[in-house]
């Protein structure tokens, strides 16, 4: 697991020691980042379920204004400080230790892009989509969600406020992307 592109480019990330973390295949990370291109530049970044922190550090390193670190899990927490410095992004990174439905019911500010990676099977995903999708604030007018699942965990959704626009298979990760109607 590395930085791909960008200011820390060739950085190896540490792992999240154990099963708890899923972290994103280069493969699939590479395509997210052609998806988003020159627009993550100076872009309001949100990592929820921040696992290692390699996507929110891939935009960090690829221009990103800056980004939001949001995880429960003490071993993930100190990672994601660890490839923060490691990757000289700690001062543009805000690392909140925080039940990620918690932090979501507090004030929404808006971000550029939302990045939902939680646990498999679980329905988390559908979970955290449901409540931005009742707090679209958190999302700035041409925000993004992206949600990172396993294909087969993918469920069509009803939602008011969000519309699925894009979605792409890179082998065990499935990209869905959202924006506001």
């Amino acid at each position: 697991m590395r930085v791909i592109a960008g200011k820390a480019k060739g950085h190896k990330l540490h792992a999240v020691p154990g099963p708890g973390t899923r972290p994103m295949t280069d493969r699939a990370k590479s395509a997210l980042f052609s998806i988003l291109g020159e627009d993550v530049v100076g872009a309001r970044f949100l990592d929820l379920f921040a696992g290692t922190g390699q996507v929110g550090i891939e935009a960090l390193s690829r221009g990103a204004a800056c980004a939001v670190f949001v995880e429960m899990n003490p071993a993930a927490l100190r990672v994601i400080h660890n490839n923060l410095m490691l990757t000289g992004l700690a001062a543009q990174a805000d690392v909140v230790r925080d039940d990620v439905f918690r932090y979501l019911g507090a004030s929404p500010k808006p971000f550029d892009y939302v990045y939902v990676a939680p646990p498999q099977y679980r329905g988390l995903w559908i979970q955290t989509l449901r409540m931005l999708d009742t707090f679209p604030a958190w999302l700035a007018e041409d925000g993004w969600v992206i949600a990172q699942i396993n294909p087969v965990e993918y469920e069509s959704l009803v939602l008011n406020n969000l519309m699925l626009f894009d979605q792409r298979t890179y082998g065990s990760v499935m990209l869905c992307f959202y924006s506001l109607h």
